[in-house]
């Protein structure tokens, strides 16, 4: 019996419901291949949905450590969707993104529009509830969204790598330093730069400044952002860095910046009090409240003690708010020498992640 997967990784589909997104079917099941059920009807497949930041994340590794190629030869229908934004989700029906209006959108909008678009879109076109894979923003945007009772009907069960849900903790330098100097904030509001490029000149050019800062260490520039990866060989980071990190826009780093500044998971702060009740009807922003996740949904988290992002504290504050969860329904798995990218690009993440996390998802099938 195949079975479709959803995987995400971070930004995706619809603008105001109006831009065009990417969610391929990137490897369906080999047919000689197991995990397959022979039925009237013939052969069916569970699907799942995979997301992230940038579809393409999830394939840089070899075909015999990257996560979508693993869950194909055991049956999967894999489906890996692209943040808005990025390479492969740039169009829009009326605005080009070279306009500020094009990026006028915040990790919120994928809660409210994007992801419910990419669940309902592998739904039409597979007649089946897909598993939802998530890593880093890809868990940001699930978990805020399942909170709010959105899209749990139209899954099975979701696998969160890295989740992330509180970024009270984090201890990646860098990043502690761009949030409290309101650094997305300036490029917004002072050089009218909305979309944050990573490789672009305005964003190159402060990181640069900053790693000139006393006490910056920027030689091992993804070490100093991720946390000390346990097992990644240099030709797999070479690749990444050839392709990551993708655009995004300049309000969600905001956003960002504002989930690490206050240490609450809240939607996107306007700060002018008339601005967020003009938004949300209330002067303060609405918090996502992770304990109203639906207790007897299925979560599979994993989690690594090196992680500068994911940070164990941060996640340990998401289990206490999961304390009231169905115990069957929550599996939580911790690697104490695991970072953030191990988890999609390490070679040893088939062995220590994926065998676990395939095994809790083929319960929900």
């Amino acid at each position: 019996m195949y079975v479709c997967c959803l995987l995400v990784l971070l930004p995706v589909l619809a603008f105001q419901h109006l831009c065009s997104f990417r969610c391929d079917r990137a490897v369906s099941p080999d047919p000689e291949r197991s995990g397959q059920i022979e039925t009237d009807a013939g052969r069916l497949s569970s699907c799942c949905v995979i997301q992230s930041f940038d579809g393409m994340s999830w394939l840089l590794a070899s075909p015999e450590e990257s996560l979508p190629f693993i869950l194909a030869d055991r049956g999967f229908d894999v489906w890996i969707a692209n943040n808005r934004g990025t390479r492969w989700s740039r169009r829009h029906v009326s605005l080009d993104p070279s306009s500020r209006l094009y990026w006028n959108w915040s990790w919120d909008d994928l809660v409210v529009n994007d992801l419910p678009a990419m669940v309902d879109f592998v739904n039409t076109q597979t007649g089946q509830k897909p598993h939802y894979i998530g890593h880093s923003m890809g868990t940001l945007v699930a978990l805020a969204a399942f909170s709010e009772g959105r899209v749990v009907d139209q899954l099975k069960s979701a696998a969160l790598l890295t989740p992330v849900a509180y970024l009270a903790h984090i201890t990646t330098p860098i990043g502690i330093l761009l949030a409290k100097a309101f650094v997305g904030e300036a490029l917004s509001d002072l050089l009218g730069v909305a979309e944050f490029d990573p490789v672009a000149p305005p964003v190159t050019n402060l990181i640069r400044a900053f790693c000139r800062r006393p006490g910056m260490n920027c030689y091992d520039l993804l070490g100093s952002i991720t946390g000390k990866n346990y097992c990644l060989n240099s030709s797999a980071v070479d690749v990444f860095l050839k392709y990551e990190p993708q655009p995004t826009s300049t309000k969600t780093m905001v956003h960002f910046a504002q989930t690490v500044r206050d240490g609450v998971l809240t939607k996107y702060d306007y700060v002018l009090p008339e601005r967020n009740i003009a938004s949300y009807g209330q002067a303060e922003p609405p918090v996502y409240e992770m304990s109203g996740i639906p207790a007897g949904f299925p979560l599979f988290l994993s989690y690594g003690g090196r992680d500068s992002l994911a940070d164990p504290a941060d996640v340990r504050l998401l289990l206490q708010d999961l304390r009231g969860h169905d115990r069957d329904k929550l599996t939580v798995q911790y690697l104490d020498q695991f970072a953030h990218l191990d988890f999609i690009i390490g070679v040893c993440a088939k062995d220590y992640v994926y065998k676990d996390m395939i095994a809790f998802l083929n319960r929900f099938n």
